[in-house]
């Protein structure tokens, strides 16, 4: 069983009567890189800020390795790591000297872990230098160390290849991948760069208006622009009568209820009229079908319903 490492259940944020965040629910796995994306106002930093316990929730739970957010506080934010903003550093100091005064907040921390993370981001060359020399790749490394110090279950990371040149992105993405893998550590990348989040994720979520509209799976999505599956929307007069005809079938699809009045599937372009016929001899009138093309991209395009995701 994939142990959960975060859950968030039913959180909900109002702000002077405003519904800021609306009943968002969803869970991240040990070990894996979670995206975080959605156009500008639509709730990523609120709910990243809630995440971190910088800002309380006003209805549902967060449960950080199990531990409530709203019962255990203490406990439950001790499992995270997190660079919110652009990591603040002393730049009159070295990296070293940077991590040892992060590390006098949080006791029981050992000369053998500063070392040891410094190692994970690959700053050995120039620990000791001076940070006003740091590039800004490198100074994200150091506030990805820094957020490291206390061994967090769950690394939070907003916006973290932010103003990087190329080379920079792929040192940073390198870096995140090889914590989650080699580390065991749940990483949560909030960012507006499709392209980057879809290179290092292994999930991503789509938040619009303060709702969690759609998880997708980077990984199947890859296997499907590879095959010759296709998929389709198909608008409908009754969605939920449609999926449970079709999850019955002797060869069940995916189907998703998209809205009152749409589904969509993946099928082989072959198999439509055998959908469609199956639709309509069940009393279920289709209206339109319209194929849907496979990347992430077009896919965030067509939930957020705008061309551009910041």
């Amino acid at each position: 069983m994939t142990e959960i490492a975060m859950e968030l259940k039913n959180v909900s944020k109002r702000i002077k009567n405003k519904e800021i965040i609306k009943n968002v629910s969803f869970q991240i796995k040990r070990g894996e890189v979670f995206g975080f994306v959605g156009p500008n106002g639509a709730g990523k930093t609120t709910t990243i800020r809630m995440m971190v316990g910088l800002m309380k929730l006003t209805e549902g739970d967060i449960r950080i390795v199990g531990k409530s957010i709203q019962t255990d506080f203490s406990e439950a934010i001790r499992e995270v790591g997190a660079i919110v903003e652009n990591p603040e550093m002393y730049p009159f100091l070295t990296g070293r000297k940077n991590l040892e005064q992060f590390a006098r907040m949080v006791p029981g921390t050992s000369i053998e872990r500063i070392e040891e993370v410094v190692r994970l981001v690959g700053l050995e060359k120039v620990i000791h230098d001076k940070v006003g020399g740091y590039s800004l790749g490198m100074r994200q490394r150091l506030g990805i160390a820094q957020a490291l110090l206390h061994k967090p279950s769950i690394l939070i990371l907003d916006e973290p290849t932010n103003g990087l040149d190329p080379s920079g992105m792929k040192e940073i993405r390198q870096y995140i991948r090889r914590l989650a893998e080699k580390e065991n550590v749940s990483v949560i990348v909030s960012s507006h760069l499709l392209s980057e989040i879809e290179l290092m994720c292994d999930r991503i979520g789509v938040i619009k208006n303060g709702s969690l509209i759609a998880v997708e799976d980077v990984e199947k999505n890859r296997k499907l622009q590879d095959s010759d599956i296709s998929e389709y929307l198909i608008y409908v007069d009754k969605a939920k009568a449609a999926k449970e005809h079709l999850d019955g079938l002797e060869n069940s699809l995916f189907v998703r209820v998209i809205d009152d009045t749409t589904i969509q599937t993946a099928i082989q372009r072959e198999q439509v009229p055998h959908i469609l016929k199956e639709l309509l001899n069940h009393h279920i009138n289709v209206y339109e079908v319209q194929a849907t093309k496979n990347t992430l991209e077009d896919k965030f395009f067509d939930l957020i319903g705008e061309n551009v995701i910041e």
